[in-house]
C-alpha cells in the first residue's frame, strides 16, 4: 500500500517557465542557448555547489555574452502556476497519504514554497539544493527516503521525466510517469488510495 506520495515539482505540480525566462534574459532562443551555455552550470546551481551570482557569471561558455538576471526573475516569477488539477489533487489526498515535494531545483524552491503555500500542499519539501544530489542519481532518492523516514516500497514517486521515474524504481520505489492530474488520480485509485 502507498503511504507516501513523492512528487517532482517543475512540470508535475507547477508549470516551469525556465525556458521562457532564459530566452528573455539572454535574447536567444533555446536552441541557440543549448549550444552556448555551460552544461555544468545549472546542475551545480541545483545542488547548491554554486550560488545564483556564480550561476549567472558562468552560464555562458563565452563570458562576454549578456545575461540579464533581473529579466530572468521577472519572467520566471510571472510564469509559475499550478498545473491543471494538481492543487486539488494534493488537497484531495491530505490525511490519506503523506505528501512530499521531491524536486531538482535551486534555492528558488523556497520562494515557491511561500508563494504557492506549499505548507498546505505538502508535508515536507525536499529539493536538490538541500539534499546536495539531483535526480536521476539514486543518491537523491536514498537521501529523500532517509529524510521522510519511509521504506522505498511505501512510496509512489511521480515525475514528468521518465528517466527520473526509472531511477526511483532502482531504489525500490513505485513510480508514475506524470502526464496529467487525471491520470495520476487514476493511478492513486488503482493503488487503493481513497480520493477526497
Amino acid at each position: 500500500m502507498v503511504l507516501a506520495l513523492c512528487l517532482d515539482v517543475m512540470g508535475t505540480v507547477l508549470y516551469d517557465p525556465y525556458v521562457e525566462a532564459l530566452e528573455a534574459a539572454t535574447g536567444l532562443e533555446i536552441g541557440q542557448l543549448q549550444a552556448l551555455a555551460d552544461p555544468a552550470t545549472w546542475p551545480a546551481f541545483e545542488i547548491g555547489a554554486i550560488d545564483e551570482a556564480e550561476f549567472v557569471r558562468r552560464f555562458f561558455t563565452d563570458s562576454d555574452r549578456f545575461f540579464d538576471a533581473a529579466e530572468l526573475h521577472r519572467v520566471r516569477l510571472a510564469g509559475y502556476r499550478f498545473l491543471p488539477g494538481m492543487r486539488e489533487l494534493l488537497h484531495a489526498v491530505e490525511g490519506r497519504l503523506e505528501r512530499y515535494a521531491a524536486s531538482n531545483y535551486p534555492v528558488w524552491i523556497e520562494e515557491l514554497a511561500a508563494t504557492f503555500d506549499f505548507s498546505s500542499c505538502f508535508d515536507g519539501v525536499y529539493a536538490s539544493h538541500q539534499l546536495r544530489a539531483r535526480k536521476p542519481d539514486p543518491l537523491f532518492f536514498e537521501l529523500l527516503l532517509a529524510e521522510i523516514g519511509r521504506e522505498a516500497a511505501d512510496c509512489l514517486f511521480v515525475d514528468d521525466r521518465a528517466v527520473n521515474c526509472q531511477a526511483a524504481e532502482t531504489v525500490g520505489m513505485r513510480a508514475h510517469h506524470f502526464t496529467s492530474a487525471e491520470d495520476l488520480s487514476r493511478r492513486l485509485r488503482a493503488e487503493g488510495v481513497q480520493m477526497g
